[in-house]
């Protein structure tokens, strides 16, 4: 890849880095002016205020909290970057090298098991080289009930795979695919021999 074209331009904007730098500038002047205020409370005499110490403690304490948060958030506004890609310039697919695409679960029950077969089915219909494309399911609870989903998902995915590929399907999350009401951008839609492959692959769907 080395002399090649890059495969995204990244691109820094002048205004909005001094708007988002003025505002986080503004804004702790604003922050550091409430500290003092809270914290002056807290040296004056008991007899002379006519405060409780305790609620205003929590109240302290909850906006210290909330301004750490806030100032962390800031990190990603002092520099704003925005990037133009060229998919188009990707290397051949011999060129491209192999991912592996790791997905956990421990729990079928805090995360359902057609949720994360149909986590395993889109990664599996991924728009990349078959040989160089290696999916892997760790179940950290060893549940019967993962591993059977597995079985089905791996069923499902003879008929799911082929047909993403050869109609160029974007949406390659089953429940999304099948839920959405436009498919106008799917290659092929409207012809008889999609719709009957789409046919197939929904009853296909309504087993798994």
């Amino acid at each position: 890849m080395d002399g090649s074209l890059p495969l995204h331009i990244c691109h820094v904007n002048p205004l909005f880095i001094f708007i988002n730098r003025s505002h986080t500038f503004i804004h702790s002047i604003a922050l550091a002016l409430l500290i003092y205020y809270r914290a002056s409370f807290l040296f004056q005499h008991p007899k002379t205020s006519a405060t409780p110490i305790l609620p205003w403690l929590l109240v302290f304490v909850a906006e210290l909290v909330l301004s750490f948060i806030w100032l962390l958030g800031q990190a990603y506004r002092w520099r704003p970057v925005s990037r133009t890609v060229f998919p188009e310039r990707l290397p051949e697919d011999d060129k491209l090298p192999a991912i592996d695409v790791f997905i956990f679960t421990v729990d079928p029950n805090k995360e359902p098991t057609l949720k994360v077969m149909n986590t395993v089915l889109s990664a599996m219909a991924l728009d990349y080289p078959q040989g160089k494309l290696h999916v892997y399911v760790s179940d950290d609870g060893g549940s019967p009930v993962t591993l059977h989903g597995l079985k089905e998902a791996w069923r499902f995915a003879k008929w799911w795979l082929p047909f993403c590929r050869r109609y160029r399907i974007k949406t390659r999350c089953p429940e999304a695919y099948f839920s959405a009401s436009n498919d106008d951008d799917d290659e092929g839609f409207g012809s008889s021999e999609f719709i009957t492959e789409r046919k197939k692959t929904q009853v296909s769907v309504c087993v798994f």
